[in-house]
């Protein structure tokens, strides 16, 4: 952004641009942790009932990681 465009955003929205893009990468990591959490104790409990076997569980925590680490790096580079 220019400094006209960021002095016109503070203006406007009374907050600044950096700021918010903080604000909303860090609710986006945390609501995906959330998930993440989520997923993996679905599978736990799955596994544990042996509803899913071991390579099924292996599976959720493997492919949470990767979204996670994809993301960050799209997003925090």
């Amino acid at each position: 952004m220019t400094a006209a465009q960021s002095a016109a955003f503070k203006a406007n929205g009374g907050i600044d641009p950096g700021v918010l893009s903080t604000l909303l990468l860090g609710l986006l990591f945390a609501t995906l942790l959330l998930w993440g959490v989520w997923a993996m104790r679905t599978a736990y409990v799955g596994w544990s009932e042996q509803r899913l076997n071991q390579r099924q569980f292996l599976a959720v925590i493997v492919r949470f990681f990767a979204v996670y680490l994809v993301l960050g790096y799209f997003l925090l580079r």
